[in-house]
């Protein structure tokens, strides 16, 4: 599986956090958080299979698959026990993670999580996305197109059906780990409603809107979010 290291690299100590992308893009939008935050972390960016750089096997991996692709991979490089960080459907696949594998998260930073209870149909999503493509910054667009290029139509087609399908609350409750909800304000995929619900059902949630900010805050707003990663650990 193809990852990503920032160049800059903290002392031994540091925690590490592995940053899970979203549906469509691969690891390369999570790059301008990661960057802030290599000098305080030992950060990783892998891409799932069928992502960017990684392979492109013949099957589609659902939600369950992803996230034991995703602790082999850990096991693979000699990671142990993880702080993980995702994006919209990143998020669904660490709540499936910190279930399946509970004794290799150690905390959870879920960004614009993924999929409003009350949107959970095709047109529902792809309507509140192509309005906060709109909020996005521009330079994000040729990125996206480029890693759907990659992706493939009916890659991207099966894994929106399980992010839909997904009732990621049912995982939330047992996520008895320190987590961070992150919302950006601008962000119409994910309203202020579902960010407030998400943190409720998590048993250690905590819940922080940065302003001005559109889904993609890893993107659109690096600084505010790893200075939001910063107090929460």
């Amino acid at each position: 599986m193809h990852y990503r290291v920032p160049y800059q690299r903290p002392e031994p100590d540091r925690p590490t956090i592995v940053m899970v992308h979203g549906l469509v893009v691969s690891s390369r939008y999570m790059t301008p958080t990661a960057s802030q935050l290599a000098a305080d972390y030992h950060v990783y960016l892998p891409e799932l299979p069928g992502f960017g750089k990684s392979h492109k096997p013949d099957h589609y991996q659902d939600l369950d698959e992803m996230a034991d692709t995703l602790a082999a991979w850990m096991t693979t490089i000699g990671l142990s026990r993880v702080a993980l960080l995702g994006n919209s459907l990143g998020c669904q696949i660490i709540a499936r993670f910190a279930v399946r594998h509970p004794e290799r998260i150690q905390a959870a930073i879920l960004v614009s999580p993924t999929m409003d209870i009350r949107a959970r149909t095709a047109h529902q999503e792809i309507g509140r996305w192509l309005v906060n493509a709109l909020r996005e910054p521009v330079s994000l667009y040729p990125m996206v197109m480029l890693d759907y290029m990659e992706l493939g139509f009916r890659r991207f087609a099966a894994t929106f059906h399980y992010g839909l399908e997904d009732t990621i609350e049912t995982y939330l409750t047992q996520m008895n780990i320190p987590t961070l909800v992150v919302r950006g304000s601008w962000d119409t995929i994910v309203p202020q409603e579902w960010a407030e619900y998400v943190t409720q059902q998590l048993p250690q949630g905590q819940l922080v809107v940065i302003k001005r900010a559109a889904h993609d805050v890893n993107y659109n707003a690096p600084t505010e979010l790893a200075d939001a990663v910063r107090s929460f650990f």
